[in-house]
């Protein structure tokens, strides 16, 4: 059954001058330990694309969940990482069911959907 469904928008600009301003520092604040190790093995606009998708796909998440990110569900409450295929898999500490998540990127956005399922 379905629990929840979010989808989230992002410009690429924005993260973009964040991360121009802040450096590495906004990166932490948003990624778990584990996505901030994938994100450092990409550079440029992949690392843009990887660190604007988890971003989005954190609100995403909350968004279906019925909260939106503060007091209930923090950056760190929900992973994204990748399987070998590619493959974005997310999990959370704030839910136990099925997490479907998918990402993608076009030009200036990514764009992501979360769809939260019981078990």
């Amino acid at each position: 059954m379905i629990q929840g469904i979010g989808i989230d928008i992002i410009d690429l600009d924005r993260v973009r001058k964040i991360q121009a301003r802040r450096g590495d520092s906004f990166a932490k604040k948003v990624l778990t330990e584990k996505e901030f190790d994938q994100y450092q093995g990409y550079s440029g606009q992949r690392q843009i694309e990887y660190l604007a998708g988890r971003f989005s796909a954190k609100e995403s998440f909350s968004k279906a969940m019925g909260t939106g990110l503060g007091k209930k569900i923090n950056f760190k409450d929900v992973e994204t990482l990748q399987n070998k295929l590619g493959q974005p898999i997310m999990t959370s500490t704030k839910f136990s069911g099925k997490i479907l998540v998918s990402i993608s990127h076009e030009k200036n956005y990514a764009i992501t959907q979360v769809l939260l399922e019981e078990i």
